[in-house]
């Protein structure tokens, strides 16, 4: 677990530990707990310039998607600025088919706010190392996707947007993606 978390990011921890845990919620590929990818993005922003809040959102960015949290108990337990950014980072596209659907969220993620914006590159650097480990097929549809994201999602922490265009690079020789 990790060590040094303010109040409000252990209490967020612990909501997203509950919340993923309450539905037996498993990582895709390793069948390990789920909180181990919100507990790998926090880590992943609190190695750049953040907030508190941010960190919060990293660990509560999936609940309202994928548990029965919804945006009026992230706001009520943390905050209305931790959930502006939980719901910033919580995907609103679900019209049409695959390729609308992330078409329309890779102009949704360009104009979210800068915060938001590096916690959902945190959140794309822990997935695509977990996704190019566990199916590299799928990689390939789900990088050319982040790609789409990439080019405008521009407001994040430079460092981070570094980190994730690198791992688009190094899948193009291990896993042999062509965008």
């Amino acid at each position: 677990m990790p060590q040094d978390l303010s109040s409000l990011v252990s209490k967020a921890l612990d909501f997203a530990s509950h919340a993923h845990n309450s539905i037996d919620h498993r990582r895709k590929y390793t069948g390990e707990p789920y909180i181990s990818h919100p507990i790998e993005v926090m880590e992943i922003v609190r190695s750049v310039p953040h907030t508190d809040e941010m960190l919060a959102a990293a660990l509560l960015h999936d609940t309202i998607e994928d548990t029965p949290t919804t945006r009026e108990d992230i706001a009520r337990e943390f905050g209305e600025p931790v959930a502006i950014l939980v719901m910033e980072l919580t995907d609103q596209c679900h019209e049409g088919n695959r390729a609308a659907r992330k078409a329309a969220e890779a102009v949704r993620l360009g104009i979210i706010s800068p915060e938001a914006q590096t916690v959902k590159l945190a959140d794309f650097i822990s997935n695509t190392q977990s996704i190019v480990a566990g199916s590299p097929g799928f990689a390939k549809v789900y990088l050319r996707e982040k790609l789409q994201v990439l080019t405008v999602m521009t407001e994040g922490n430079p460092n981070l947007y570094r980190r994730a265009m690198a791992l688009i690079e190094d899948a193009k020789t291990s896993i042999g993606f062509r965008p």
